[in-house]
């Protein structure tokens, strides 16, 4: 059975995740919480992304899958941004996500054919007002995805997904009524914003032998927003 380990697994599309795997691996959710995962066969360590060492925590020796969930929306027009708004948004976004891959490549490059799972954002392919922070510091998960995923070939797979809005509680201020949630349905071409099933149905594939001639790619998982215009 795989050795699977979430960085934010007890809400939104990190929780989706762990419902769609957690009968079939061992799966493992470092959050800050066990929020809705007290029916579900997983193993919780106590653990916040953005402050604590993932190397305290009593990981297996080996780990076959790993998904880096946590992250931050912070849409604010450029000139209203601080120099520490773009640093935060890095720290949080992208220096976190870094900090907890080292600890965890040693362990995955012992299993026979390991994938790591990273999220982006629809915002680095489509320039968008009010997302130069978040698309700065998403921009470079994906530059670091691809470069790791050249580096520890064949071993590793790395992926990343890159969504459009999500119907998830970090975007509950953006899908706050009845007409906001009316209005982004309709910039989709697909005419509705994403669900966590829809994301959790592609990071469960690219964690499984389906996906094992696929590495070093961004999937645009947007309705069609970065590729077409209707």
């Amino acid at each position: 059975m795989k050795n699977i380990l979430l960085i934010g697994g007890s809400h939104g599309i990190g929780l989706e995740i762990v419902k769609q795997l957690h009968n079939d691996a061992n799966v493992m959710v470092a959050s800050r919480t066990k929020d809705n995962l007290s029916d579900l066969e997983v193993t919780h360590y106590e653990f916040d992304a953005f402050k604590d060492n993932l190397e305290d925590l009593d990981l297996p020796e080996v780990l076959d899958g790993f998904i880096y969930c946590p992250g931050t929306i912070n849409l604010k027009p450029f000139k209203m941004l601080k120099e520490k708004d773009f640093e935060e948004d890095l720290q949080k976004n992208f220096m976190s996500l870094v900090n907890c891959t080292k600890v965890v490549l040693p362990l995955l490059k012992k299993s026979e054919q390991a994938s790591i799972v990273y999220f982006s954002t629809v915002a680095v392919q489509v320039g968008m007002p009010f997302h130069t922070s978040v698309a700065a510091s998403k921009g470079a998960i994906e530059g670091f995805a691809k470069a790791l995923a050249a580096e520890y070939a064949p071993t590793v797979r790395v992926n990343v997904i890159a969504p459009s809005l999500t119907n998830t509680n970090l975007a509950k201020n953006i899908l706050s009524s009845d007409k906001k949630m009316e209005m982004m349905n309709e910039v989709h071409p697909l005419k509705r914003v994403g669900e966590a099933t829809d994301i959790a149905n592609a990071a469960t594939y690219l964690l499984s032998e389906k996906s094992s001639w696929m590495t070093g790619q961004v999937i645009h998982l947007d309705g069609g927003m970065s590729t077409l215009k209707i």
